[in-house]
C-alpha cells in the first residue's frame, strides 16, 4: 500500500485535468460544458487548494460570488437529470438546461465549508473576510426552509422543485456546514452581528441534527424512500450527526449491502455499480469513525480506477467488468483528493473530515 506524503506528483494530472474543465467564469462543470452545481464545483475547488493551485481556486470562489442570487441562493442543475448519449456511455449536453431551476440548500450551504476548509489549509483571514458576507446569505437562505420539525427542506420551490420535502444526504451535508459556519462566525470578530448569527445557528445546527437522528419521517415523505443510496447510509457519519457507538452501529449495519470486497462503495444497494466519490467518501467517514486501517485499506482500492490522464472514473460495472460511465468528472477526483489528504493528513485541511 502506498504511503502519500505529498499531494504532488503524485495527482499533477488529476490537478491538469479538473482544471482542464474550468469555465472562463471560473465555474467546475461534470464535464466540459456540461451541467454545473455548487456542490460539486466546490468539490473540486477544495482539491484544487489543497494542490497549490491558487488562481484556479480564486476563480472557482469568484465564480459563486459573482453568481450568489439575492435570497443567498445559486441556481444549480441536477447532475441526476443528465441524458447519456445513444450509446449509453458518455454524458450528454441535449436537454441539459432543463435542470437550471434549482435552487438547493445542500448546494448552498456547502459554501461554508469550502470557505472554511480554506481557512484551515491557508490560515487566511484576509480571504475569510470577503467570504463571509456570501457565507451568511447562504446559510441564512438554508435555514429559511428550516421547518418547525428541524429539518430543511430540499430546495425552493420553484416550477421545476414543487417537493416539500427533506433529504437525509442533503441534510447530513448542511449540518456539516453549519458547523463550517461557526466556526467561520467565531473568526468574524469584524461583524456586529456575527455573536447574534451564532447563537440563531446553533439552534438551527441542534433543531436538524435532533430531525437527523429522533424524527426519521420527517424524510423522503413525498417521493420513495432513499435507504437503497450508500449516501444515506454513511453521511450521517462523514458530516458527524452522529459519533461514538451510534456511528460505529451506523456502518456496520448495511457494510455488506454496499461494499463490495476489493471494488469500492456501491451508489445504490440493488445495482452492481461501484462509484468512486462515494469510495472516497466512505473512506472519510471510516476515518472519521476511528477505523483508520480499514480507511486506508478500502482507499488502496482507488488506484485501479485513475486512468492515464490522471482522471478518475465515475464508476465501474462490477458484473460487466467495465468503467461506466466513460466519464472523469472533476468532482470524483476531488474526492480523491480529499480522501487522500483526509487518510494520511498530509496538511492542515485534512481534519476537515475528523474533526
Amino acid at each position: 500500500m502506498k504511503n502519500i506524503k505529498t499531494l504532488s506528483p503524485y495527482f499533477d494530472g488529476t490537478v491538469e485535468k479538473i482544471i482542464s474543465v474550468q469555465r472562463d467564469d471560473g465555474g467546475i462543470p461534470w464535464f466540459k460544458d456540461g451541467v454545473l452545481d455548487p456542490w460539486n464545483h466546490l468539490e473540486a475547488v477544495m482539491a484544487l487548494n489543497l494542490c497549490g493551485q491558487q488562481e484556479n481556486v480564486k476563480h472557482g470562489f469568484d465564480y459563486l460570488f459573482n453568481a450568489q442570487l439575492d435570497d443567498g441562493s445559486w441556481w444549480g442543475q441536477l447532475g441526476s437529470t443528465v441524458p447519456l448519449d445513444d450509446g449509453q456511455m458518455h454524458f450528454s449536453s441535449e436537454g441539459m438546461a432543463a435542470g437550471n431551476r434549482t435552487k438547493d440548500t445542500n448546494f448552498a450551504a456547502y459554501i461554508a465549508t469550502a470557505v472554511w476548509h480554506d481557512y484551515l489549509l491557508n490560515k487566511n483571514l484576509d480571504f475569510v473576510k470577503p467570504a463571509w458576507p456570501y457565507v451568511k446569505k447562504a446559510i441564512g437562505f438554508s435555514l429559511s426552509l428550516q421547518t418547525e420539525y428541524g429539518d430543511i427542506r430540499w430546495a425552493a420551490e420553484t416550477e421545476s422543485t414543487p417537493e416539500d420535502d427533506a433529504l437525509v444526504t442533503g441534510c447530513c451535508s448542511i449540518y456539516k456546514s453549519l458547523n463550517s459556519s461557526l466556526k467561520l462566525a467565531e473568526l468574524a470578530t469584524f461583524d456586529a452581528d456575527a455573536s447574534q448569527l451564532i447563537k440563531e445557528w446553533t439552534v438551527g445546527r441542534d433543531k436538524l441534527r435532533d430531525a437527523l437522528i429522533n424524527k426519521p419521517n420527517r424524510f423522503d415523505r413525498n417521493w420513495q424512500p432513499k435507504d437503497n443510496f450508500s449516501m444515506d447510509w454513511y453521511y450521517p457519519v462523514l458530516t458527524g450527526v452522529l459519533d461514538g457507538e451510534a456511528a460505529q452501529k451506523r456502518l456496520d449495519e448495511k457494510w455488506d449491502v454496499f461494499v463490495v470486497e476489493g471494488f469500492g462503495c456501491k451508489c445504490v444497494s440493488e445495482e452492481p455499480w461501484v462509484t468512486v466519490a462515494e469510495t472516497a467518501e466512505l473512506v472519510m467517514a471510516l476515518m472519521k469513525a476511528g477505523r483508520d486501517a480499514k480507511a486506508k485499506e478500502i482507499w488502496s482500492w482507488l488506484d485501479k480506477y485513475r486512468d492515464g490522464d490522471g482522471g478518475y472514473w465515475m464508476g465501474y460495472q462490477t458484473e460487466q467488468r467495465m468503467n461506466w460511465p466513460l466519464e472523469k468528472p472533476p468532482w470524483t477526483s476531488g474526492a480523491v483528493i480529499l480522501a487522500t489528504d483526509t487518510v494520511f493528513n498530509i496538511t492542515p485541511a485534512s481534519k476537515l473530515f475528523r474533526e
